[in-house]
């Protein structure tokens, strides 16, 4: 059997603001893992059209498409040649699963929720001749998955391609966040066998690695017991967690011992208010600097999100965030407007209050305004989300927060990487269209390894606790 699997370009990576290093970073893990489902003899390719002009006058007898909400358009056009040319399409993936009736007009079948469970079913289905018109996730395991595909990823067009999936979903339920929807009907969090997860990690060459997980710290006995088996493994990682994770005494400590470099916390907001309306429960009562602190007392970096838009926020939140950010020495930042995704709890929310604006997907970005803020115009919210990231990356802005750190090392290394992430985009571009951009990642591992032992990883590892009843 000839299968294709795609991964449509986001709206975003061919607007005018396109980043180009930032959609040149991950490779298509997803689809990668559903191929270890196929057999031996199935002859499959996977096209990510972020870093690559795909084929389209192939004719492959399964055509798998993933689709997220800003790219939902162009994968209903790749659907829709496809099926023209004869090929059976099959469609997946978080809009798919929040707006199945509409993703089903363009698909022989859909698959709702994560794909370990429906996915063989589907195979099964298919080769017998019988497959169904939509398949609903309901078992929620990992255990038995077959080898990642890695094979299929084209390593040298991504900066990481060592990115690794340990767990699904997340511990924790955000009004804004799409996790319930997609999880709906099972578990919503839930992980690899630890000894399955070191085996993938183990099989991954070089040094650098980055976790592409909702939440890596959500379970703290399988986080823990994962990073004792990284120990001693020389790798430098990346990651997401909480603030509440990185307060909690011990654990933080473990990652870095097994080579945590940089985390992207989720603070989203200064305001109380905010994550009560939210409902980011995890967040109240933690202290933001305190964690801040903790990450960089051990030698992690910080990318610290933020979502501008909330019912609290009025014209002042903008310098306010910004101001506090450098301040902290927080290295890099990532910006959103708060964008309600459909099915989720916000956006049922906003449709009640008849506050939504449209529904053209493709502008369902977090960076353009698709509702009625209530104490800010819509024009105002996206001018302010601009000035923020302008205002953050300021030559004066990444000087002044290098300059937060004690040594000279930690300085430069702040400088170095906020500075590769938002100052060189030229650079990046031309480096990307040579498709050379695994060939930066030793740069990459050069900034995120450490110029020198920090104290509090020489003495007292674990020794330094912090109060969870602080605000995050």
């Amino acid at each position: 059997m000839q299968v294709k699997m795609i991964l449509p370009a986001l709206t975003e990576a061919i607007s005018p603001y396109f980043r180009p290093i930032k959609y040149s970073l991950f490779p298509p893990l997803g689809l990668a893992t559903l191929a270890g489902y196929l057999q031996e003899d199935d002859q499959v390719t996977i096209q990510d059209e972020h870093v690559e002009k795909l084929d389209l006058n192939d004719e492959p007898e399964l055509v798998v498409i993933q689709v997220y909400i800003t790219s939902a358009h162009r994968a209903y056009e790749l659907a829709d040649h496809y099926r023209a040319r004869g090929a059976y399409v099959a469609l997946g993936g978080l809009h798919v699963t929040s707006l199945p009736d509409e993703a089903a007009r363009h698909a022989d079948s859909i698959f709702l929720g994560p794909g370990e469970d429906i996915w063989p079913t589907f195979l099964s289905d298919y080769r017998q001749g019988h497959a169904a018109k939509a398949y609903t996730s309901q078992v929620r395991t990992l255990l038995g998955v077959p080898r990642i595909r890695r094979d299929l990823i084209k390593r040298h067009l991504y900066l990481v391609p060592n990115s690794i999936v340990v767990s699904r979903g997340c511990p924790h339920v955000c009004d804004f966040c799409y996790k319930e929807a997609f999880y709906k009907g099972g578990k919503s969090f839930y992980t690899l066998q630890v000894d399955d997860a070191l085996a993938e990690i183990h099989r991954l060459p070089g040094r650098h690695l980055y976790f592409l997980d909702d939440h890596l710290f959500g379970n703290p006995r399988f986080a823990g017991a994962l990073f004792d088996g990284m120990k001693g493994m020389g790798r430098l990682w990346q990651a997401a967690g909480t603030v509440q994770s990185v307060l909690r005494p011990g654990l933080l400590e473990k990652a870095v011992e097994s080579g945590l470099r940089s985390l992207f916390v989720g603070f989203e907001t200064l305001s109380t208010s905010n994550l009560q309306e939210q409902h980011k429960y995890q967040n109240l009562n933690r202290d933001y600097r305190a964690a801040i602190q903790r990450l960089h007392d051990l030698g992690v970096m910080v990318n610290g999100s933020f979502v501008f838009g909330m019912d609290d926020d009025d014209e002042t939140v903008f310098d306010r965030t910004v101001e506090w950010a450098i301040k902290q020495g927080i290295e890099t930042a990532t910006f959103h407007i708060l964008t309600p995704y459909p099915t989720t709890a916000l956006y049922e929310r906003m449709a009640q209050q008849g506050r939504l604006l449209h529904s053209n997907w493709d502008l369902y970005d977090t960076r353009h305004v698709v509702y009625r803020p209530a104490k800010l115009a819509p024009e105002a919210l996206e001018t302010g989300y601009w000035r923020a990231y302008r205002d953050f990356y300021r030559w004066r802005s990444i000087f002044q927060g290098a300059w937060t750190k004690e040594s000279w090392s930690d300085r430069l290394r702040h400088m170095a990487y906020a500075a590769g992430w938002k100052k060189f985009e030229p650079a990046w571009d031309m480096i990307i269209k040579a498709k050379r951009a695994s060939s930066m990642l030793p740069v990459l591992e050069t900034i995120l390894t450490s110029f020198g032992r920090h104290t509090s990883q020489i003495k007292g590892r674990g020794d330094v606790t912090y109060s969870d009843s602080q605000k995050h």
